[in-house]
């Protein structure tokens, strides 16, 4: 078999409906919508959820919870992720940005204890968890919040 051979399996090519080509067609004057109503009028049809007129499931569910708009988000990193820098370095969140542990610096950065922390590093973050600021001071090195 060669490439210029190959063919479409049977059936599975359909050729396309030709709308509104005359009433011999079968498909001309109204073009297969019908007289007047929701479906024959342009961009008409039901919406996605609609479901008949009866109440949208989305309404008949109750409303659950709110958004805390003063919530702060913090990018998170884990104290393993800093043993990739060299001893002594001064972890800032830009050196974070730049090494690819931190993609945005919403309301901050955050460093998570997990994990251990192999050696003494200067970490400038704008949280740390309790166990994370042990870790560090514990290897020999500093927290410092910005």
């Amino acid at each position: 078999m060669r490439i210029h051979e190959l063919k479409p399996a049977e059936g599975s090519n359909r050729q396309r409906k030709r709308v509104g080509r005359g009433t011999g067609s079968g498909h001309g004057k109204t073009s297969g919508r019908g007289h007047k109503g929701q479906g024959a009028r342009s961009g008409g049809g039901k919406g996605a959820y609609f479901e008949g007129g009866q109440t949208p499931l989305v309404r008949r569910l109750p409303k659950r919870g709110f958004t805390n708009v003063f919530q702060k988000v913090y990018a998170e990193v884990k104290l393993t992720d800093l043993n990739r820098f060299a001893p002594g370095t001064v972890v800032t969140p830009e050196l974070l940005m730049e090494s690819g542990l931190v993609k945005k610096v919403n309301d901050g950065v955050k460093i998570l204890g997990n994990g251990e922390i192999n050696h003494a590093l200067t970490v400038q973050a704008h949280s740390f968890t309790k166990s994370a600021a042990a870790k560090i001071e514990e290897a020999g090195g500093k927290v410092e919040v910005i």
